[in-house]
């Protein structure tokens, strides 16, 4: 499954809308991407599974660039 990560780079600053950052990660559950970034000091904002044409969007995107766990 391809999952959508928005964090912020600092998890010490006050997120703000304009500094969110996106990347896309395969992994099986929610839990696995989150324990594969926890030694990155990101803040994470939310982990969105990405499916059917919404996958397609992303995927048509120039920045789609997905991060393996396994």
């Amino acid at each position: 499954m391809i999952f959508k990560v928005f964090y912020q780079e600092n998890r010490f600053e006050v997120p703000v809308r304009e500094n969110t950052k996106s990347l896309y990660v395969e992994a099986s559950t929610e839990r696995e991407v989150r324990q594969h970034l926890k030694d990155r000091n990101y803040n994470i904002e939310f982990v969105q599974l990405l499916e059917g044409s919404h996958l397609e969007y992303e995927q048509a995107s120039q920045n789609y660039e997905v991060e393996s766990i396994n």
